[in-house]
């Protein structure tokens, strides 16, 4: 049964080398777009079974009994899991074959979402007492368990599409591709709120779970039909072969049949670039989440702005950031030829720079209120370039595609203990110093990140002056 399941999961063997240039050239265009677009839509409904609890909060804390601290614990498990996970799961997907391990991870996930509503319809709160504890505790454990579990195969998501993006887009194009595909994160958070809250208003929050979990099942088996793993396993040559681009180190490492456990060792653990990047990914991660998180608070409580007016000036900070994704991407690819750090480092100075006019822009004015919404939207499209070049297509360029998804893993921990220290450092620093103390951790994260990128470049160059010598 074990063998099974592990055939099942396992990378496909490398076919039959194809010698005919032009089928090579059809079938490559063909499957590029075919990759391409089944994974920005697998990421897309990944959110459908993640986002969903955000929009349920309020009915369920009603419904439930739930009180914050408890729907807090709740929350949190999904970011725990998830972030352990994403590590972890990195590590398989290197060699686990994308078609099967993408779409079952998804299944699951719906699965999850599945049994955290049964959950609460087998338990009721004070109706009935479980090995002598309160039926409202052992239903806040079950609706825990399952959400973290729905955090695991969550975090089997980014992983798998981590490791296509890289073996079937070269360097000079990856970029782009990659910027592109990283904006199905902002409609996918959005489809998933527009969608909960829609199906909240006529089925109540449960369905706000298993409508979307069919939606995800469903697609799960598209997926499957879709997507393949690397090209060697339809025959194709390597990329950068197939493009004409220099090679890298690592298919030496392959043809000297180097263990993926070395591979794994040299290019993340004993890695100096992937370490200052997942440095630098922790902060990116405190800006990203302290003002996902708290700006609506800041807007209502300092500039006294009203509810849905707050949430708008939030909403443009995320719509338009998925714009600051694409255009750092197409900028390091076209003007710095594939060198992302000098954009990271453009893009967190400007970023420094947004913080600070938001925070002085005077909230009396009519006419200066309308700039918060620019400001926001700037605010967005700086953190969004660094978020998906640091911790995602930097990690993966500066380490090997045969540990793509473990690179991205490796950073995604970083990332998610920052956004840990984003939550307790802004609450804190709001409570000792005022919202200008939360400004200022903010800007400050954003200041050392700038730093890291600018060492990580110097070092980029003495590494590059070194090989050419």
């Amino acid at each position: 049964m074990l063998k099974k399941i592990g055939a099942f999961f396992a990378e496909p063997p490398a076919a039959e080398p194809i010698q005919n240039s032009e089928k090579v050239a059809s079938m490559y265009k063909h499957w590029r777009w075919r990759i391409f677009y089944s994974s920005f839509i697998a990421y897309v409904v990944f959110h459908l079974c993640r986002k969903n609890m955000a929009v349920a909060l309020p009915v369920m804390s009603r419904d439930l009994g739930l009180s914050n601290t408890q729907l807090g614990i709740l929350g949190s498990t999904l970011y725990i899991t998830y972030g352990i996970g994403k590590f972890i799961n990195g590590v398989i997907a290197d060699k686990s074959n994308v078609r099967t391990f993408l779409p079952t991870a998804l299944i699951l996930s719906a699965i999850c979402n599945i049994c955290f509503v049964l959950s609460a319809l087998f338990i009721t709160p004070g109706k009935v007492s479980f090995f002598g504890l309160p039926s409202a505790t052992v239903l806040l454990w079950l609706l825990a368990f399952f959400w973290g579990a729905n955090g695991w195969f969550q975090s089997c998501g980014f992983p798998p599409v981590a490791k296509s993006l890289s073996y079937w887009f070269s360097n000079s194009e990856r970029g782009t591709k990659w910027s592109i595909w990283s904006t199905s994160h902002q409609i996918g958070v959005f489809s998933s709120v527009a969608l909960s809250g829609l199906i909240i208003g006529k089925l109540g929050w449960m369905g706000a779970f298993y409508v979307p979990a069919i939606i995800c099942i469903i697609t799960g088996i598209w997926l499957f039909n879709r997507l393949r793993d690397k090209p060697q396993s339809l025959g194709l040559p390597d990329i950068e072969k197939y493009n004409n681009e220099p090679v890298k180190e690592e298919v030496a490492d392959e043809q000297a049949n180097v263990s993926y456990l070395q591979i794994f060792k040299k290019h993340i653990l004993c890695n100096p670039i992937i370490w200052m990047l997942a440095i630098a990914y922790t902060f990116v991660y405190i800006i990203r989440f302290g003002t996902e998180d708290w700006l609506v608070k800041y807007l209502v409580e300092v500039k006294h702005n009203t509810l849905p007016i707050a949430s708008a000036k939030l909403s443009t900070l995320a719509l338009v950031g998925s714009a600051g994704a694409i255009m750092a991407g197409v900028i390091s690819d076209k003007l710095c030829k594939g060198n992302r750090t000098p954009v990271n480092i453009v893009f967190l100075i400007l970023l420094v720079a947004s913080l600070y006019a938001f925070a002085v822009n005077p909230a009396n004015n009519v006419f200066l209120e309308i700039l918060d919404y620019v400001f926001a939207a700037l605010i967005g499209v700086f953190t969004a370039g660094p978020q998906m070049l640091i911790g995602g297509l930097c990690a993966v360029e500066s380490s090997s595609k045969r540990v793509a998804s473990a690179s991205i893993g490796f950073t995604g921990i970083f990332g998610y203990i920052g956004a840990a220290l984003s939550a307790s450092g802004t609450g804190y620093f709001v409570d000792k110093f005022g919202w200008n103390g939360a400004i200022s951790f903010w800007m400050i994260a954003t200041v050392i990140c700038v730093v890291i990128c600018i060492i990580l470049y110097i070092f980029e160059q003495m590494r590059k002056k070194k090989a050419q010598a």
